[in-house]
C-alpha cells in the first residue's frame, strides 16, 4: 500500500475516500471534492494547519534548531524558549546574554522565521 492510498489520516482530519476522489467532510451534508490524492505528509501539513496543534509544533520545531540558528555558547545559556501568538520569549539568567540577545533582536526575528519557513515571529521579548 503506497503513502498515497491510506486512508487512515484523511479519517482523522475528516477526509474520506469516495468513487476514488478525497472528499473533506464538512459541518452538515455539504462536501467539498479535491481532485487527486494527498500524501501523508500533506494531509498532515493540512491537519496541524488548521489544528490548535500548531504553535506547539513551530516551539519544538524552535527549540529544535535554535542551537544551529544563535551558536552553541548561547544555546548552552539559553534556559526556555517559548512562543505566545507572535511573540518568541527567551529566559536566560546570564546578564551579559541578555545584553546581547537584545542588541540582536532584529536578527533572531529574521532567523527563527527563516528556520520555520513563515512569518511567525514578529517580536522577541527577553527575560
Amino acid at each position: 500500500m503506497s503513502n498515497r492510498s491510506r486512508t487512515v489520516i484523511f479519517q482523522v482530519a475528516r477526509y474520506v475516500k469516495c468513487r476514488g476522489y478525497f472528499i473533506k467532510a464538512l459541518p452538515g451534508n455539504y462536501y467539498l471534492r479535491y481532485m487527486g490524492t494527498y500524501s501523508i505528509g500533506e494531509a498532515l501539513k493540512d491537519f496541524i494547519s488548521k489544528s490548535r496543534l500548531k504553535a506547539y509544533v513551530q516551539a519544538i520545531q524552535i527549540e529544535e534548531v535554535w542551537e544551529k540558528i544563535m551558536g552553541k555558547t548561547i544555546a548552552k545559556y539559553t534556559e526556555k524558549i517559548t512562543i505566545q501568538g507572535d511573540k518568541l520569549y527567551i529566559t536566560t539568567f546570564v546578564a551579559p546574554l541578555k545584553q546581547e540577545l537584545l542588541y540582536q533582536k532584529d536578527m533572531i526575528i529574521q532567523r527563527v522565521n527563516e528556520a520555520l519557513g513563515e512569518k511567525v515571529v514578529k517580536e522577541v521579548i527577553i527575560n
